[in-house]
C-alpha cells in the first residue's frame, strides 16, 4: 500500500510505548473482536445514509455502499454479503494486488467468527495489524445476506495502511470458502478473489435547483445480448429528432438493466462532426469490421459514466450545449461490459439519461484537451517502472485565447492508454503552482469517468496548465511512442469548463528538431546504427535504439530541456499564433503526486 509518510497529512499518532502496549492488549485478547456470526441480531444503523454504491464481484454476491466524512475525514463502508460462506478478505492496495495489501478480515474456524484489521507482505502472507483502524460498528442478518458496518480513518499514522487520497482507489475483495484455524493460515493464492477500481472521495457538491421544463432523453442500448467474453466494447448509433433546437445539457445519470450491475463497466455518449450529413446506422461490437468507419468522427463527448459513479450534474451558470445549427443529429453510445465469468443469453438495455433545458443557462460549457499531442516524437523506453512525460498549456496560449475574465474549469477526465499509472494537471502562475487542478497518484487506463473537481479552478490569461503522466514500461521489449492506437500513448486531461471560448487543444510536444539530434547523438555514442535515412519513420528510428542507460538518460533530459512545440488550436482546427517556445519551468511548489 502507499505508505503513510511524514509526508502525509499531520496526525496524532500514539507513541511506540503506548502503542507496544496496545498490540500486546490485543495479542492477550486473541486480537481479534469476535464476532458470532449465527447470534448476530439487529438492524440497519438509525440515520446511516450510503449514497455511493458498486458491486465488488461479477456476480454481486458482494455489495458496498459507503460515504465520505469531510469534518471527520473518515469513510464509513456498509457490505452486503449475500451468502456468507467462512468469510471474506476486503480491502485496498496500490494496484489491486493481493501482495503489500491493506485488509479488514472477517473469517470462522468452523465454531466462531473474528474480525480484525490486518495486511499483507511481498509475499501476500497476512498479519494482524496491531493498530486496528477498520472499526466494526455494526453486524446484523437481514433477508439478503449479512450487513458488515466499519469505519476508517483517510490517514491513520499507520505504516502497513493504506492512505486514502482523491482519485481512483482499488479495493480488492476474496472468499473464504473453507474454514480456517487463524489468520496466518489463510493462503490468499488458494482462494476466490478480485478487484474493483472506484473513487472513494467524492467530492461534496451542491445539487442545483433543476428548471420546470426540464426534459430527459434515454440514449439506451436497444435490447442486445451481452456477448459471452471477458471484454466488449458494445457501439450504437442514436438520432435527435428533427429539428431538435439547440438545448443544454444540465445532468446525467446512468440507467442500468437490473441484474446487470456488475456487468456494466462504463458508458460513454459521443456526438458526431457536424460536417457530415448522416451517419449510418449502427448495434455492434465497436470493434467488428462491420462498424463503418465514419463513426470514428463521433468523438466529442457528451455524457461519460463508470462503475460507481452517481449522477453528473452542470453548475448553475452552465450546460453543455447539444443540438441546434452547427450541431450534428447523430450520437454513439459506447458500453463496455465486463463479464469475467462469460455469462452468455444476459440481455441489456443500459445507458445513460441526459436532462436536458430549453431555457438556456448564461454560459455555454466547454471541453478542452490539456497534455501533450498525439504524436510518436513522444516516447517512453521498454523496461520503465515509472518515466514521466510532461505536456504544457504555456502563457503565451492562454494570454491568447481566454478571455479577461478566464475561464472556470468544474470537472476533468484524466486519460492514457494501457502504461499511464500517475497523472496530474496543476494551474501555475508567475511560475508558481497555485494548484492541483486534478490527480490520481492510483490512475488505471481500465477506470475512467468525468469527475467533478472539489473546488472550482479559476484560470486567467497568462496562466499555465501543466500536465504530467507517469508511464510503467516494465512489460515491454521495445519503446512505447505517442499516437492512437492501444498500445501507443496518450497524456490528456478533458477539462469542463465554462464560458465555452474558441480554444478547444491547449498542448505541446518536444520540438521535433531536437529529437533529430538526440538520434544524431545517439548514432555517435553507440556501436550500433540507429537508421536515420528520411524515409526511415520515428518510431522506426524509436524501436532501433539500444535501450541502455546513457541513451534512456539523455531521451529524459532531452524531455526536460528542450524547446517545445505549442498547439493553441481552435475548434475548427485552426491554430492561435502560437509555435515553438521555450519549456516552461517547472512551478516553484511540485504536486505530490508527480
Amino acid at each position: 500500500p502507499k505508505m503513510q509518510t511524514s509526508g502525509s497529512k499531520p496526525c496524532s499518532c500514539p507513541s511506540f510505548r503506548l502503542r507496544e502496549v496496545a498490540s500486546m492488549y490485543f495479542t492477550m485478547v486473541a486480537v481479534f473482536l469476535v464476532i458470532l456470526v449465527v447470534a448476530l441480531q439487529g438492524s440497519v444503523p438509525r440515520g446511516s445514509t450510503f449514497p455511493y454504491k458498486v458491486p465488488l464481484d461479477p456476480q454481486g454476491l458482494l455489495e458496498l455502499s459507503w460515504n465520505v466524512s469531510y469534518p471527520e475525514q473518515a469513510v464509513h463502508f456498509q457490505l452486503l454479503i449475500r451468502d456468507l460462506q467462512f468469510g471474506l478478505l476486503f480491502g485496498m492496495s496500490d494496484r489491486g494486488e493481493f501482495e503489500d495489501a491493506d485488509l479488514a478480515v472477517l473469517w470462522s474456524d468452523g465454531h466462531n467468527s473474528y474480525f480484525g484489521d490486518a495486511w499483507s507482505d511481498a509475499k501476500g502472507q497476512l498479519h494482524m495489524d496491531s493498530q486496528q483502524d477498520y472499526q466494526l460498528l455494526e453486524a446484523w442478518k437481514a433477508p439478503e445476506g449479512l450487513y458488515l458496518l466499519f469505519r476508517r480513518a483517510f490517514s491513520t499514522c499507520d505504516p502497513k495502511d493504506y492512505l486514502i487520497e482523491d482519485g481512483t482507489v482499488h479495493l480488492i475483495y476474496g472468499i473464504l470458502e473453507k474454514p480456517v484455524r487463524s489468520l496466518q493460515a489463510i493462503n490468499i493464492s488458494a482462494i476466490h478473489r478480485g478487484l474493483q477500481r472506484v473513487q472513494l472521495l467524492k467530492p461534496n457538491i451542491t445539487v442545483p435547483d433543476m428548471p420546470s421544463d426540464m426534459k430527459t432523453m434515454e440514449i439506451t442500448a436497444p435490447d442486445i445480448v451481452i456477448p459471452g467474453q471477458e471484454t466488449t466494447y458494445w457501439c450504437y448509433m442514436a438520432e435527435l429528432p428533427d429539428g431538435f433546437s439547440k438545448h443544454h445539457i444540465i445532468m446525467y445519470e446512468p440507467v442500468i438493466t437490473a441484474g446487470n450491475e456488475a456487468l456494466v463497466h462504463h458508458m460513454e455518449v459521443f456526438q458526431c462532426a457536424a460536417e457530415f450529413d448522416s451517419f449510418p446506422y449502427y448495434n455492434g461490437p465497436c470493434d467488428s469490421k462491420m462498424k463503418p468507419d465514419r463513426l470514428n468522427y463521433c468523438r466529442h463527448v457528451l455524457a461519460a459514466w463508470a462503475m460507481g459513479a452517481q449522477a453528473f450534474y452542470y453548475p448553475k451558470e452552465a450546460g453543455l450545449a447539444f443540438g441546434g445549427p452547427g450541431s450534428s443529429r447523430y450520437l454513439r453510445l459506447e458500453i463496455h461490459y465486463h463479464n469475467p465469468l462469460v455469462f452468455k443469453g444476459r440481455r441489456d438495455s443500459s445507458g445513460i439519461r441526459l436532462y436536458y433545458t430549453a431555457t438556456l443557462r448564461r454560459y455555454d460549457a466547454g471541453i478542452m484537451e490539456l497534455g501533450l499531442v498525439y504524436t510518436p516524437v513522444m516516447a517512453i523506453p521498454p523496461g520503465e517502472n515509472a518515466f514521466i512525460l510532461t505536456g504544457y498549456c504555456t502563457d503565451k496560449c492562454t494570454q491568447l485565447a481566454l478571455p479577461a475574465a478566464g475561464i472556470r474549469i468544474f470537472a476533468s477526465q484524466l486519460h492514457t492508454h494501457l502504461a499511464g499509472r500517475k497523472v496530474v494537471t496543476v494551474l501555475s502562475r508567475d511560475g508558481r503552482e497555485l494548484q492541483v487542478v486534478n490527480a490520481d497518484g492510483h490512475y488505471s487506463p481500465h477506470f475512467q469517468e468525468i469527475r467533478m473537481l472539489k473546488e472550482v479552478v479559476a484560470v486567467f490569461p497568462g496562466d499555465e496548465l501543466i500536465t504530467t503522466c507517469t508511464y510503467n514500461t516494465e512489460d515491454r521489449s521495445q519503446a512505447t511512442v505517442g499516437g492512437f492506437g492501444i498500445l501507443e500513448e496518450m497524456c490528456v486531461n478533458y477539462v469542463h469548463y465554462y464560458p465555452q471560448t474558441q480554444l478547444e487543444l491547449c498542448k505541446s510536444a518536444v520540438d521535433a528538431g531536437y529529437l533529430h539530434r538526440y538520434f544524431n547523438l545517439i548514432n555517435r555514442f553507440n556501436d550500433e546504427e540507429v537508421c536515420m535515412c528520411p524515409q526511415v519513420s520515428i518510431p522506426q528510428q524509436f524501436f532501433s535504439i539500444p535501450w541502455n542507460t546513457f541513451n534512456r538518460d539523455v531521451l529524459k533530459s532531452l524531455y526536460g530541456f528542450a524547446p517545445i512545440s505549442m498547439h493553441c488550436n481552435k475548434s475548427s482546427a485552426i491554430r492561435f499564433p502560437v509555435s515553438t517556445a521555450s519549456q516552461p519551468k517547472f512551478p516553484s511548489k511540485t504536486p505530490s503526486s508527480r
